[in-house]
């Protein structure tokens, strides 16, 4: 059985969010939790996130105990950008875009995610 969890528009890149979801991709939960808590960047914060919320969903599934379920399937998609602009010299503007995220994680018990 296969339970899953989603964040959409997490201020973040999904470049920067997918390093850290290749790291958890196929570990045990409780590997995971701890890749996660012992990296130090904003990504880890927000995956690790969204892993707690997807165990949670395992267990209102009534799946079994946290411990035994596994990562197996984490994905970092674009977000909407958010679109700003700088002023720039001789009456000039810049645009920044502020890009966003939707995080994917889904957890289950088997080893295939059936």
């Amino acid at each position: 059985m296969r339970a899953e969890a989603r964040a959409k528009r997490v201020r973040i890149g999904a470049r920067k969010a997918r390093l850290i979801a290749r790291l958890i991709q196929g570990q045990p939960v409780k590997a995971a939790r701890f890749t996660l808590q012992h990296s130090p960047t904003k990504a880890a914060r927000l995956i690790e996130k969204v892993l707690e919320s997807a165990v949670a969903n395992a267990k209102e599934k009534g799946m079994v105990v946290a411990d035994d379920l596994r990562v197996v399937h984490v994905s970092v998609d674009e977000g909407p950008r958010m679109k700003r602009i700088r002023p720039a010299p001789r009456g000039r503007a810049l645009r920044i875009l502020k890009r966003t995220s939707h995080i994917r994680v889904a957890v289950s018990d088997t080893e295939s995610g059936a």
